[in-house]
């Protein structure tokens, strides 16, 4: 699967971990895939009886080939097991004729875990597969949910450090509390005074 730039004309092309390690395309713009991969009915009708972590990597792959179904799928079910998730991680519970999709059963209760445990994950096999022997340093602001969940998601996983910052009374006090306490050997939160507010000069 080839990736190129949404602001390139000529279609430079950049393989799934490279896209992946790189974040952003090198002009700014945003990565996305020669041609978006498409499921048969016959193979909707194989995810019957399947966990999520299985329908979850069969679906990955389909993006991300170069990174191999074994691993993928290795991946897939650390990212969505139990502790992670509890009961599983997308349960569906149904009310008369209506029915709910669940994504707070994560490790933070936020939806943000349902990709924030797996895109770390996603990373630290692209950089193998890349051969990046650095370790990579993330670096985010948060209002709330999403710092906890990157935190959540990058803790002690080799080869990556995040750093969040938070506005320190622009958070619920849940969620301060979320990120003071985050465990792990390679995260670290910082609260500031104030905000961040941004002008347009002319």
């Amino acid at each position: 699967m080839k990736y190129y730039s949404t602001r390139d004309s000529e279609k430079k092309y950049y393989s799934a971990p490279e896209a992946i390690c790189k974040g952003l395309a090198p002009d700014g713009g945003l990565f996305i895939p020669e041609e978006i991969p498409t499921l048969t009915k016959e193979e909707i009708n194989a995810f019957y009886g399947y966990e999520y972590n299985q329908i979850a990597a069969e679906i990955l792959y389909k993006f991300f080939p170069e990174l191999g179904k074994e691993e993928i799928a290795e991946e897939c079910k650390k990212a969505y097991a139990y502790p992670n998730f509890d009961p599983s991680p997308a349960p569906v519970k149904v009310c008369g004729d209506t029915a709910f999709l669940e994504l707070w059963h994560g490790p933070t209760c936020a939806f943000k875990d349902m990709a924030l445990q797996i895109m770390p994950r996603l990373l630290r096999m692209s950089m193998k597969k890349c051969g990046e022997t650095r370790t990579a340093h993330i670096v985010t602001a948060t209002s709330g949910d999403t710092g906890k969940a990157a935190m959540e998601g990058f803790k002690d996983l080799e080869q990556t450090r995040i750093t969040v910052y938070y506005p320190t009374d622009g958070v619920s006090d849940t969620q301060k509390r979320q990120m003071a306490t985050q465990e792990g050997n390679n995260v670290n939160v910082i609260a500031v005074r104030g905000n961040l507010t941004m002008h347009s000069l002319r």
